[in-house]
């Protein structure tokens, strides 16, 4: 067979791992051929892509990122996109695709298929949000990058008797803010899935000095949001992808005005940012992300095109694309609030 390979969306620990066990099983497994595309479906679209040897993805297991590198580009803002994704696989003589990303690239994925394409998915995103698997890999390495930020914050926070805002990736999922806000020993924790009433987080902030602790850690994902009809709300923002997402970022800012000014204790914000999926992936993301890849090459062989590897408890099963991007997994209400007498 003559297999595709590409990586879409944000980039994310792990990546070169699938890229790697990918390449390996199929040419040392199953004497294929194995043709990455360069930046997600604009490499497709744009016919820009190399071969991928054993050789060539040689050393690249610990590194983050992806060697094939990745955008959003969405083959449906594009006249006649699946047209010519068809004309790209055909002119190379690809047998079929294998596309690792998160939402937005498996639900063009999905609809790809839909349009005739011979696609397997494999989840990506340290959002941790896909559905239809427990777990992606990516977010082991940045919940494990976000901790020890918070582990490093408490220290200067105490030295200086400050509420540290720290603002972390998720945009509709609180699962980064969660875990490394349980992990970390945070005081206030806000997550997308619970809007949030500035005046009960100051709440638990004062009750924290009151009780002679005189800093407090405030978790937010990027995504949260107050309540409607408090006292604080947020800018929007301005600038819109091609799969329809506003760019977030600067509630940890907003957060950090609002309690100091209803507190009138001094306020910090940190912005981990990207730093939270760059750099080397956990141990744990690097054999998950290596299980993924070897069952999409066999799911390929298998001629099961439209499926998607996905750890379910502890095995590597395929599931339905459609399933996979049907909806956003959230953190469900009745966790969240299981942890509730852990902050303040």
């Amino acid at each position: 067979m003559r297999i595709g390979v590409l990586t879409g969306g944000g980039d994310c620990p792990g990546l070169n791992a699938v890229i790697r066990s990918v390449v390996r099983k199929a040419i040392d497994g199953y004497g294929d051929q194995v043709v990455g595309f360069r930046d997600g479906w604009r490499g497709v679209l744009e016919d820009s892509c190399h071969e991928l040897t054993v050789e060539s993805t040689r050393g690249i297991l610990p590194r983050g990122g992806t060697i094939l590198g990745s955008s959003r580009t969405n083959p449906y803002k594009r006249d006649d996109g699946a047209a010519q994704v068809r004309a790209t696989l055909d002119l190379h003589e690809l047998d079929g695709l294998i596309a690792i990303g998160g939402e937005d690239t498996l639900g063009a994925a999905n609809r790809l298929h839909a349009d005739g394409v011979n696609v397997i998915g494999v989840p990506k995103t340290i959002d941790n949000d896909l559905g239809a698997t427990d777990v992606t890999f990516g977010f082991d390495t940045a919940l494990q990058v976000a901790t020890d930020a918070i582990d490093r914050l408490h220290t200067t926070a105490e030295s200086h008797n400050r509420i540290l805002v720290v603002e972390v990736m998720g945009r509709s999922a609180g699962w980064i803010a969660l875990h490394c806000g349980l992990a970390g020993g945070a005081d206030v924790i806000l997550i997308p899935e619970i809007p949030f009433d500035i005046d009960e987080v100051c709440g638990l902030i004062r009750r924290r000095h009151e009780r002679g602790r005189y800093f407090s850690i405030v978790v937010a994902a990027e995504g949260a949001t107050p309540k409607e009809g408090t006292t604080m709300t947020v800018d929007a923002g301005a600038s819109v992808d091609e799969f329809g997402h506003v760019r977030l970022g600067g509630i940890g800012r907003q957060l950090e005005r609002a309690i100091e000014e209803r507190t009138g204790f001094e306020t910090r914000a940190t912005v981990l940012g990207h730093v939270q999926r760059g750099g080397t992936p956990t141990a744990f993301d690097r054999v998950l992300a290596t299980r993924l890849g070897l069952a999409a090459i066999d799911a390929a062989h298998d001629g099961a095109w439209g499926m998607m590897t996905a750890l379910r408890a502890t095995q590597i099963e395929l599931v339905a694309l459609a399933d996979a991007v049907a909806e956003v997994r959230r953190v469900p209400v009745g966790e969240y609030r299981r942890y509730g007498v852990l902050f303040g």
